[in-house]
């Protein structure tokens, strides 16, 4: 060969190896973004993949959470309904115990049931049947219960007419004897007191007829009737023919009530001194005696 054509195959060869470059080039670009994409497409791919593990697991999340909720719905709505139900079948048993009422002109009457209607009625005939009334057998007193009630009745007697020292020996010798009576001891001891009482204001008292009468009508109209019936006593001791004082003793007795006594001081008083029947006939203090016979025979006779 010659030399021409050496240097014609290299020029040739060159300008294909630099023909040829580039495409080489591109080939190992392509090569290298071949080689390179499969790497990208891994990661795109694993980060795809978790996103879808999450989404799945937010979902798993989401329905667990609405699965208990509808739970608790559901347990409720079950409340719910079994209340209704229970509060239906109270509202039916009332309805079935409830007695209709008879139509009346009350609007507002409530219904009564059959027990309390049946206890009314029979009250109804109890009432209007009448009442057996059993009566205590009254307890017979003992023998010193007798006795010292009698005892007692003669003390008080004593007692009313003022003569106070009679009255207080025998209330004590009835304490002496039945003091285990007790009702009758116990009055027995409060009349005892009183009496012992009007004895030590004896030395207070007057001692003239006059100013033991006027002491007398002073207790009168106080109300102070044993007393006033003392003080007269004593004034007709010391003037026993004094016309007003029996009057005057007359009203007490009759305040007292002892009538038959009342009677007995006022036929003295008129015997004595007869112009006193008026004044008889319109005394309050009298009014006791006025229903009886006697009373309008001694005052009226002069108007027969």
């Amino acid at each position: 060969m010659s030399a021409a054509t050496k240097s014609l195959r290299r020029s040739t060869s060159r300008t294909v190896v630099r023909r040829s470059s580039p495409k080489s080039a591109v080939k190992g670009r392509t090569s290298a973004s071949k080689t390179a994409r499969p790497k990208a497409s891994r990661v795109v791919a694993k980060k795809g993949a978790a996103r879808k593990t999450q989404k799945v697991k937010v979902a798993s999340k989401t329905r667990v959470s609405q699965n208990k909720t509808a739970r608790k719905a559901a347990v409720k709505k079950k409340v719910i309904l079994k209340s209704r139900a229970a509060k239906k079948a109270v509202k039916k048993t009332i309805s079935r115990k409830a007695v209709p009422m008879k139509p009346t002109l009350a609007k507002h009457r409530k219904a009564v049931p059959p027990s309390v209607k049946k206890t009314q009625k029979l009250a109804a005939v109890r009432a209007q049947r009448p009442a057996v009334v059993v009566q205590a057998t009254p307890r017979q007193p003992t023998v010193d219960e007798a006795a010292a009630l009698k005892a007692f009745e003669r003390a008080h007697k004593e007692f009313t007419r003022g003569r106070f020292g009679e009255a207080r020996n025998q209330f004590r010798a009835l304490l002496d004897k039945y003091f285990q009576v007790s009702e009758v001891a116990a009055r027995s001891r409060t009349y005892l007191a009183v009496a012992d009482a009007r004895l030590r204001t004896e030395s207070i008292l007057p001692r003239d007829a006059d100013s033991l009468y006027d002491r007398g009508v002073i207790e009168l109209h106080r109300g102070e009737f044993v007393a006033a019936q003392e003080m007269f006593e004593r004034a007709l001791k010391r003037e026993p023919e004094a016309a007003h004082i029996h009057y005057g003793l007359a009203a007490t007795r009759a305040r007292l009530g002892s009538l038959d006594l009342a009677l007995q001081s006022l036929q003295r008083a008129l015997d004595l001194q007869p112009t006193l029947r008026v004044r008889a006939q319109h005394d309050h203090d009298l009014t006791s005696l006025r229903n009886d016979p006697d009373f309008d025979r001694l005052v009226f006779e002069h108007h027969v």
